[in-house]
């Protein structure tokens, strides 16, 4: 069966090793074979979105940085470098075909800022509409060691929710997750389906294999995450093969991740995709319970607050246990948060002001991130982007 049969909408994400050779040269050969592959899948009607790896590993070619670590600043020049040609190699081989590539390079703060991330979802979408392929990758000739994603897993998993993809497909230079490392254990057995991401299945992830690449399994099982949560199926498959995406469809080796059996509304699914948050929040086993039930967090539930935020920062809530159970955008600054811990809503009220609502958290700005909890998420009212 073809796997990305009943898929309309599929981000595709690109690692630098598929790209660039050990030189550091472009795979130009095999860039062609993905070209088509792309082309025939548009060809049947479907939208793509490119994710794509392997900026830098062709800047530092082209500026002739060999050392196998490069310090930040020289990361930025060959990414400054690398991005030209990359952008023109995808343009060149798309162009074959009649696609047109539109290039868009993202910062952290234009998924995790709202209002960024609502103008990044309408220009890849209306590139979409008009036909083009958008050519996805981190501007790492800009971000700094900080404030980045680090990975292009993760990035792919955040675009994929950001703009509805039904699938997220990551070809890399393994097919699929196994139950251990296969380079290390023999016995590892690959898994050909994963229902949810549970601890043991995070527990099956390994490092990174390569200097031309930041990801392992360990990443895109934290992709995963975010795109199943959000109710994108995910696929890791091998994409050393010429035509990658051929070889999927025609059968080839691959690990399919579940998406959650409701899709969230877009402001969940961008909490759901947070990659950092600003504070956290302890809550009691009454709290949890009622939060379980769609209920909004309020003060009275909450044991502990940690970091400084402001009024409509991301906050993780941590259970009795101590284990994330939700996220969502809290309605105090961490000050006025710290005054009413423990409190009812009149003593909430009382101290803050009657214009204030009493809630924590608003059950429409919160979702719920335990494993076992996807089932639970409300679908509330429709809320336009």
């Amino acid at each position: 069966m073809n796997p990305l049969a009943n898929y309309r909408r599929i981000t595709i994400k690109i690692g630098s090793a598929l790209l660039v050779d050990a030189a550091g040269k472009l795979r130009a050969p095999w860039l062609a074979g993905l070209a088509q592959d792309i082309a025939t899948l548009k060809a049947e009607g479907r939208e793509i979105v490119i994710v794509s790896s392997g900026a830098i590993a062709l800047g530092r070619s082209l500026l002739g940085l060999n050392a196998l670590a490069l310090t930040l600043e020289q990361s930025q020049a060959a990414a400054s470098a690398g991005q030209i040609a990359l952008s023109q190699a995808w343009s060149e081989a798309l162009g074959q075909h009649g696609i047109v590539t539109g290039q868009i390079l993202i910062t952290p703060n234009i998924t995790e800022e709202r209002r960024y991330y609502l103008n990044a979802r309408t220009t890849i979408q209306t590139l979409l509409g008009l036909g083009a392929v958008p050519i996805i990758n981190e501007n790492d000739s800009v971000a700094t060691a900080e404030i980045r994603y680090g990975d292009n897993d993760r990035l792919s998993a955040r675009v994929a929710t950001m703009i509805e993809a039904d699938l997220l497909v990551l070809l890399s230079d393994i097919d699929g997750l196994y139950t251990a490392p296969p380079a290390r254990d023999p016995h590892a057995t690959h898994l050909p389906l994963v229902e949810s991401i549970t601890p043991a299945i995070e527990a099956m992830a390994g490092g990174a294999a390569s200097h031309l690449s930041r990801g392992g399994m360990t990443t895109k099982v934290e992709a995963g995450k975010i795109a199943t949560q959000a109710g994108t199926a995910m696929i890791i498959a091998r994409g050393t093969e010429d035509h990658p995406l051929a070889h999927l469809v025609a059968g080839g080796l691959h690990t399919l991740f579940k998406p959650a059996t409701t899709r969230a509304q877009s402001r969940k699914r961008w909490i759901m995709g947070t990659l950092a948050v600003s504070g956290t929040v302890h809550v009691d086993a009454g709290a949890a319970r009622a939060l379980s039930q769609g209920k909004s967090l309020l003060p009275v539930g909450v044991t502990q607050i940690t970091g400084t935020f402001e009024r409509g920062d991301t906050i993780a809530v941590l259970g009795p246990d101590g284990r994330e159970i939700a996220r969502g955008l809290v309605s105090f600054d961490s000050d006025d948060a710290r005054l009413v811990i423990g409190k009812h809503s009149e003593a909430v009220i009382e101290l803050l002001g009657s214009s204030n609502r009493g809630a924590m958290v608003h059950r429409d700005n919160l979702v719920l991130t335990g494993s076992t909890d996807t089932t639970q998420r409300q679908e509330a009212h429709h809320e336009p982007g």
